[in-house]
Protein backbone atom coordinates (compact mmCIF):
# COMPACT_ATOMS: atom_id res chain seq x y z
CA UNK A 1 0.00 0.00 0.00
CA UNK A 2 1.24 3.41 -1.22
CA UNK A 3 2.38 5.63 2.24
CA UNK A 4 0.12 8.29 2.69
CA UNK A 5 0.86 11.82 1.42
CA UNK A 6 -0.13 14.24 3.86
CA UNK A 7 -1.05 17.76 2.10
CA UNK A 8 -2.34 21.42 3.25
CA UNK A 9 -4.80 23.77 1.10
CA UNK A 10 -4.55 27.57 0.41
CA UNK A 11 -7.65 28.27 -1.26
CA UNK A 12 -8.13 31.45 -2.91
CA UNK A 13 -11.74 33.02 -3.38
CA UNK A 14 -13.35 34.65 -6.53
CA UNK A 15 -16.92 34.47 -6.03
CA UNK A 16 -18.62 32.02 -8.30
CA UNK A 17 -15.19 31.11 -9.88
CA UNK A 18 -14.69 28.88 -6.58
CA UNK A 19 -16.28 26.35 -8.57
CA UNK A 20 -13.51 25.78 -9.98
CA UNK A 21 -11.89 24.85 -6.61
CA UNK A 22 -14.63 22.39 -6.22
CA UNK A 23 -13.37 20.69 -8.70
CA UNK A 24 -10.06 20.40 -7.66
CA UNK A 25 -11.25 19.00 -4.22
CA UNK A 26 -12.83 16.45 -6.80
CA UNK A 27 -10.35 15.63 -8.21
CA UNK A 28 -7.84 15.53 -5.16
CA UNK A 29 -10.55 12.90 -3.53
CA UNK A 30 -10.21 10.00 -5.88
CA UNK A 31 -6.19 9.82 -4.38
CA UNK A 32 -6.93 7.64 -1.49
CA UNK A 33 -2.90 8.08 -0.81
CA UNK A 34 -3.82 11.85 -0.31
CA UNK A 35 -4.70 13.17 2.80
CA UNK A 36 -6.02 16.59 3.38
CA UNK A 37 -4.78 17.90 7.21
CA UNK A 38 -5.20 21.66 6.85
CA UNK A 39 -7.02 23.96 4.58
CA UNK A 40 -6.76 28.06 4.59
CA UNK A 41 -9.36 29.84 3.22
CA UNK A 42 -10.84 33.05 2.15
CA UNK A 43 -14.47 33.80 0.35
CA UNK A 44 -15.40 31.10 -2.00
CA UNK A 45 -12.69 28.96 -0.63
CA UNK A 46 -13.63 29.19 3.11
CA UNK A 47 -17.27 28.27 1.56
CA UNK A 48 -14.99 25.14 -0.41
CA UNK A 49 -13.20 24.52 3.13
CA UNK A 50 -15.85 24.34 5.23
CA UNK A 51 -18.47 22.08 3.17
CA UNK A 52 -15.23 19.89 2.24
CA UNK A 53 -14.04 19.75 6.42
CA UNK A 54 -17.91 19.05 7.28
CA UNK A 55 -18.65 15.84 4.83
CA UNK A 56 -15.38 14.65 5.88
CA UNK A 57 -16.35 14.50 9.05
CA UNK A 58 -19.76 12.82 8.76
CA UNK A 59 -18.76 10.21 5.75
CA UNK A 60 -15.01 10.23 4.26
CA UNK A 61 -14.36 10.95 1.13
CA UNK A 62 -17.80 10.23 -0.68
CA UNK A 63 -18.98 12.77 2.40
CA UNK A 64 -16.89 15.23 0.86
CA UNK A 65 -18.27 15.10 -1.86
CA UNK A 66 -21.61 15.44 -1.56
CA UNK A 67 -21.50 18.13 0.75
CA UNK A 68 -19.35 20.20 -2.17
CA UNK A 69 -22.14 18.74 -4.82
CA UNK A 70 -24.60 20.63 -1.77
CA UNK A 71 -22.71 23.51 -1.86
CA UNK A 72 -22.61 24.13 -5.10
CA UNK A 73 -25.67 23.22 -5.95
CA UNK A 74 -27.33 25.99 -3.63
CA UNK A 75 -25.44 28.25 -5.03
CA UNK A 76 -26.31 28.01 -9.07
CA UNK A 77 -29.66 28.86 -7.56
CA UNK A 78 -28.30 32.74 -6.01
CA UNK A 79 -28.99 34.71 -8.94
CA UNK A 80 -29.70 32.69 -11.56
CA UNK A 81 -30.58 34.97 -14.59
CA UNK A 82 -32.59 31.98 -15.92
CA UNK A 83 -30.35 31.94 -19.15
CA UNK A 84 -28.33 28.65 -18.86
CA UNK A 85 -30.12 27.47 -22.15
CA UNK A 86 -28.28 30.29 -24.20
CA UNK A 87 -24.86 30.34 -22.55
CA UNK A 88 -25.16 26.54 -23.09
CA UNK A 89 -23.84 27.21 -26.71
CA UNK A 90 -20.92 28.74 -25.97
CA UNK A 91 -17.47 28.86 -23.83
CA UNK A 92 -17.56 30.88 -20.74
CA UNK A 93 -15.19 32.81 -21.87
CA UNK A 94 -17.85 34.25 -24.29
CA UNK A 95 -20.18 34.20 -21.35
CA UNK A 96 -17.74 36.73 -19.23
CA UNK A 97 -17.43 38.84 -22.41
CA UNK A 98 -20.85 39.43 -23.02
CA UNK A 99 -21.86 39.91 -19.97
CA UNK A 100 -19.53 42.86 -19.47
CA UNK A 101 -21.37 44.48 -21.45
CA UNK A 102 -24.79 43.58 -21.40
CA UNK A 103 -26.84 46.79 -20.58
CA UNK A 104 -28.36 44.76 -16.72
CA UNK A 105 -24.64 44.23 -15.84
CA UNK A 106 -23.50 47.35 -16.64
CA UNK A 107 -26.18 48.92 -14.76
CA UNK A 108 -25.45 46.60 -12.08
CA UNK A 109 -22.15 47.46 -11.79
CA UNK A 110 -22.98 51.19 -12.19
CA UNK A 111 -25.58 51.40 -9.63
CA UNK A 112 -22.82 49.35 -7.24
CA UNK A 113 -20.18 52.48 -7.28
CA UNK A 114 -22.93 55.04 -7.03
CA UNK A 115 -25.28 53.11 -4.16
CA UNK A 116 -24.11 51.87 -1.03
CA UNK A 117 -25.59 48.28 0.18
CA UNK A 118 -26.82 50.21 3.71
CA UNK A 119 -28.73 52.27 1.33
CA UNK A 120 -31.34 49.39 0.93
CA UNK A 121 -32.34 49.51 4.94
CA UNK A 122 -34.99 46.97 5.79
CA UNK A 123 -34.80 45.58 2.58
CA UNK A 124 -31.21 44.33 2.53
CA UNK A 125 -30.49 40.64 2.74
CA UNK A 126 -27.10 38.56 1.98
CA UNK A 127 -28.27 35.84 -0.57
CA UNK A 128 -25.75 34.06 0.76
CA UNK A 129 -27.38 33.65 4.28
CA UNK A 130 -29.20 30.62 3.05
CA UNK A 131 -26.20 28.98 1.22
CA UNK A 132 -24.22 29.23 3.80
CA UNK A 133 -26.45 28.29 6.85
CA UNK A 134 -27.51 25.14 5.44
CA UNK A 135 -23.75 23.64 6.18
CA UNK A 136 -23.37 21.49 9.20
CA UNK A 137 -21.62 23.89 11.61
CA UNK A 138 -20.80 21.01 13.85
CA UNK A 139 -19.19 19.03 11.83
CA UNK A 140 -17.34 22.44 10.12
CA UNK A 141 -16.14 22.85 14.46
CA UNK A 142 -15.15 19.35 14.94
CA UNK A 143 -11.98 18.33 16.40
CA UNK A 144 -11.35 15.75 13.67
CA UNK A 145 -11.03 16.01 10.37
CA UNK A 146 -8.72 18.87 8.64
CA UNK A 147 -7.92 21.97 10.15
CA UNK A 148 -9.62 24.79 9.02
CA UNK A 149 -8.84 28.29 9.37
CA UNK A 150 -11.13 30.93 7.41
CA UNK A 151 -9.85 34.70 7.10
CA UNK A 152 -11.33 37.51 7.34
CA UNK A 153 -10.04 41.64 7.00
CA UNK A 154 -11.40 44.08 10.27
CA UNK A 155 -12.81 47.08 8.72
CA UNK A 156 -11.82 49.41 11.36
CA UNK A 157 -7.67 48.27 11.37
CA UNK A 158 -7.48 46.57 8.05
CA UNK A 159 -5.46 43.55 9.15
CA UNK A 160 -6.25 40.48 9.02
CA UNK A 161 -8.46 37.93 11.45
CA UNK A 162 -8.26 34.14 11.44
CA UNK A 163 -11.00 32.17 12.65
CA UNK A 164 -10.91 28.67 13.51
CA UNK A 165 -12.03 25.95 15.47
CA UNK A 166 -15.41 27.14 17.45
CA UNK A 167 -15.15 30.42 16.00
CA UNK A 168 -16.38 29.17 12.75
CA UNK A 169 -20.14 29.91 12.02
CA UNK A 170 -22.55 31.49 8.88
CA UNK A 171 -21.22 35.16 10.33
CA UNK A 172 -17.53 34.17 9.57
CA UNK A 173 -17.99 32.85 6.69
CA UNK A 174 -20.00 35.80 5.37
CA UNK A 175 -17.74 37.54 6.56
CA UNK A 176 -14.90 36.27 4.59
CA UNK A 177 -17.02 36.74 1.60
CA UNK A 178 -17.67 40.03 1.87
CA UNK A 179 -17.64 42.34 -1.25
CA UNK A 180 -17.82 45.86 0.25
CA UNK A 181 -19.48 47.18 -2.48
CA UNK A 182 -22.19 44.89 -2.31
CA UNK A 183 -22.26 43.49 0.45
CA UNK A 184 -22.94 44.98 4.15
CA UNK A 185 -20.25 44.88 6.56
CA UNK A 186 -20.78 41.77 8.56
CA UNK A 187 -20.46 42.50 12.71
CA UNK A 188 -18.96 39.88 15.45
CA UNK A 189 -17.40 39.81 18.93
CA UNK A 190 -13.76 40.19 18.84
CA UNK A 191 -11.80 38.49 21.94
CA UNK A 192 -8.61 40.15 20.27
CA UNK A 193 -9.68 43.13 20.55
CA UNK A 194 -12.55 43.02 23.01
CA UNK A 195 -15.11 45.09 20.75
CA UNK A 196 -17.70 43.89 17.77
CA UNK A 197 -15.79 44.88 14.69
CA UNK A 198 -17.02 45.00 10.89
CA UNK A 199 -15.39 42.61 8.79
CA UNK A 200 -15.22 42.54 5.38
CA UNK A 201 -13.67 40.09 2.67
CA UNK A 202 -10.78 38.11 3.52
CA UNK A 203 -9.05 38.95 0.13
CA UNK A 204 -7.63 42.36 0.71
CA UNK A 205 -5.29 40.45 3.98
CA UNK A 206 -4.56 37.45 3.34
CA UNK A 207 -6.31 35.03 -0.14
CA UNK A 208 -5.48 32.54 1.17
CA UNK A 209 -3.78 33.08 4.80
CA UNK A 210 -0.89 30.81 4.61
CA UNK A 211 0.82 31.21 7.76
CA UNK A 212 -2.10 29.39 9.94
CA UNK A 213 -0.57 26.31 7.95
CA UNK A 214 2.56 26.33 9.49
CA UNK A 215 1.88 24.74 12.65
CA UNK A 216 4.33 21.78 13.43
CA UNK A 217 1.78 19.69 13.89
CA UNK A 218 0.79 19.95 9.78
CA UNK A 219 2.85 19.12 6.97
CA UNK A 220 5.39 20.89 5.07
CA UNK A 221 3.47 20.76 1.70
CA UNK A 222 0.86 23.78 1.01
CA UNK A 223 -1.08 22.93 -2.33
CA UNK A 224 -2.43 26.51 -3.18
CA UNK A 225 -5.89 26.57 -5.70
CA UNK A 226 -5.54 29.97 -7.49
CA UNK A 227 -8.31 31.04 -9.02
CA UNK A 228 -7.41 34.51 -9.98
CA UNK A 229 -4.41 34.84 -12.58
CA UNK A 230 -1.17 35.90 -11.35
CA UNK A 231 -0.20 37.46 -14.87
CA UNK A 232 -2.10 39.48 -17.81
CA UNK A 233 -0.01 39.80 -20.85
CA UNK A 234 -2.33 42.03 -22.31
CA UNK A 235 -2.27 45.67 -21.22
CA UNK A 236 -6.40 46.38 -19.70
CA UNK A 237 -8.21 49.42 -21.61
CA UNK A 238 -12.28 48.97 -21.23
CA UNK A 239 -13.66 50.38 -18.28
CA UNK A 240 -14.67 46.92 -17.60
CA UNK A 241 -11.06 45.56 -18.41
CA UNK A 242 -9.62 48.03 -16.02
CA UNK A 243 -11.56 47.22 -12.83
CA UNK A 244 -11.30 43.45 -13.74
CA UNK A 245 -7.27 43.57 -13.26
CA UNK A 246 -7.73 45.92 -10.24
CA UNK A 247 -9.57 43.40 -8.86
CA UNK A 248 -7.45 40.68 -9.54
CA UNK A 249 -3.95 42.47 -8.29
CA UNK A 250 -5.86 42.98 -5.25
CA UNK A 251 -6.84 39.80 -4.26
CA UNK A 252 -3.40 38.30 -5.24
CA UNK A 253 -1.05 40.69 -3.06
CA UNK A 254 -1.60 39.26 -0.31
CA UNK A 255 -0.77 35.86 -1.55
CA UNK A 256 2.29 36.85 -3.40
CA UNK A 257 3.71 38.57 -0.03
CA UNK A 258 3.46 35.50 1.32
CA UNK A 259 5.07 33.63 -0.70
CA UNK A 260 8.08 36.00 -1.57
CA UNK A 261 8.28 35.76 2.62
CA UNK A 262 8.47 31.74 2.23
CA UNK A 263 11.08 32.41 -0.68
CA UNK A 264 13.39 34.07 1.14
CA UNK A 265 13.20 32.06 4.32
CA UNK A 266 13.44 28.71 2.29
CA UNK A 267 16.82 30.07 1.01
CA UNK A 268 17.98 31.17 4.22
CA UNK A 269 17.61 27.24 5.61
CA UNK A 270 19.21 26.07 2.16
CA UNK A 271 22.33 28.57 3.02
CA UNK A 272 22.47 27.62 6.01
CA UNK A 273 22.03 31.41 7.36
CA UNK A 274 19.13 29.99 9.51
CA UNK A 275 18.96 26.68 11.90
CA UNK A 276 16.03 24.08 10.40
CA UNK A 277 14.54 23.80 13.89
CA UNK A 278 13.39 27.96 13.88
CA UNK A 279 11.50 27.61 11.14
CA UNK A 280 9.61 24.98 9.22
CA UNK A 281 10.47 23.86 5.68
CA UNK A 282 7.43 24.79 3.27
CA UNK A 283 7.32 22.95 0.05
CA UNK A 284 4.92 25.50 -2.45
CA UNK A 285 2.01 23.70 -4.92
CA UNK A 286 -0.24 25.25 -7.18
CA UNK A 287 -3.16 24.14 -9.17
CA UNK A 288 -4.52 26.53 -11.73
CA UNK A 289 -6.10 26.85 -15.07
CA UNK A 290 -4.46 30.56 -15.79
CA UNK A 291 -5.54 30.78 -19.71
CA UNK A 292 -9.25 30.03 -18.49
CA UNK A 293 -9.56 32.26 -15.94
CA UNK A 294 -7.99 35.33 -18.03
CA UNK A 295 -11.08 34.47 -20.62
CA UNK A 296 -13.28 35.16 -17.70
CA UNK A 297 -13.47 38.42 -15.71
CA UNK A 298 -15.49 40.01 -12.35
CA UNK A 299 -18.74 39.57 -14.29
CA UNK A 300 -18.73 35.81 -13.72
CA UNK A 301 -17.13 35.72 -10.53
CA UNK A 302 -20.56 37.30 -9.23
CA UNK A 303 -23.36 35.79 -11.63
CA UNK A 304 -23.22 32.11 -10.67
CA UNK A 305 -25.31 29.95 -13.53
CA UNK A 306 -25.30 26.69 -13.17
CA UNK A 307 -23.86 25.98 -16.85
CA UNK A 308 -20.48 27.88 -15.66
CA UNK A 309 -20.06 26.05 -12.78
CA UNK A 310 -20.47 22.93 -13.87
CA UNK A 311 -17.58 23.84 -16.44
CA UNK A 312 -15.30 25.53 -14.45
CA UNK A 313 -15.92 22.54 -11.69
CA UNK A 314 -14.88 20.31 -15.13
CA UNK A 315 -11.93 22.78 -15.64
CA UNK A 316 -11.22 22.27 -12.00
CA UNK A 317 -10.73 18.48 -11.92
CA UNK A 318 -8.61 18.61 -15.71
CA UNK A 319 -6.41 20.64 -14.04
CA UNK A 320 -5.60 18.99 -10.85
CA UNK A 321 -5.64 15.73 -12.82
CA UNK A 322 -2.76 17.54 -14.57
CA UNK A 323 -0.87 18.98 -11.31
CA UNK A 324 -1.27 14.77 -10.08
CA UNK A 325 0.10 13.77 -13.27
CA UNK A 326 3.40 15.92 -13.10
CA UNK A 327 4.06 16.67 -9.48
CA UNK A 328 2.04 13.99 -7.18
CA UNK A 329 5.29 12.84 -6.52
CA UNK A 330 7.43 15.91 -5.32
CA UNK A 331 4.63 16.17 -2.72
CA UNK A 332 6.38 15.58 0.97
CA UNK A 333 10.01 16.24 -1.19
CA UNK A 334 10.14 19.19 -2.82
CA UNK A 335 8.51 22.61 -4.83
CA UNK A 336 6.99 22.27 -7.40
CA UNK A 337 6.83 26.20 -7.44
CA UNK A 338 10.36 27.96 -8.07
CA UNK A 339 9.77 30.67 -6.04
CA UNK A 340 13.28 32.09 -6.70
CA UNK A 341 12.53 32.46 -10.50
CA UNK A 342 9.04 34.05 -9.63
CA UNK A 343 10.48 36.68 -7.30
CA UNK A 344 13.86 36.81 -9.32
Amino acid sequence: MAKVKRINLGLQGGGAHGAFTWGVLDRLLDEEDIEVAGISGTSAGALNGAAFKAGTVTGGREGARAALDGLWHRMGAVGDMRLSSWFGLVSPGQVAQALEFAMPYSVTETWSRMVSPYGYGPFYKNPLEKVVDALDFDCVCAEEGPALFICATRVRTGKIRVFSGTEIGTDAILASACLPSVFQAVEIDDPETGRVEAYWDGGYTGNPALFPLFHPELPEDIVVVNINPLERDEVPKSPQQIHNRINEISFNSSLLRELRAISFVQRLLSDGRMERGEMQRVLVHMIADDPLMRSLSSATKMLPMPIILDRLKAAGRAAADGFLAAHKADLGLRSSVDLQAMFG
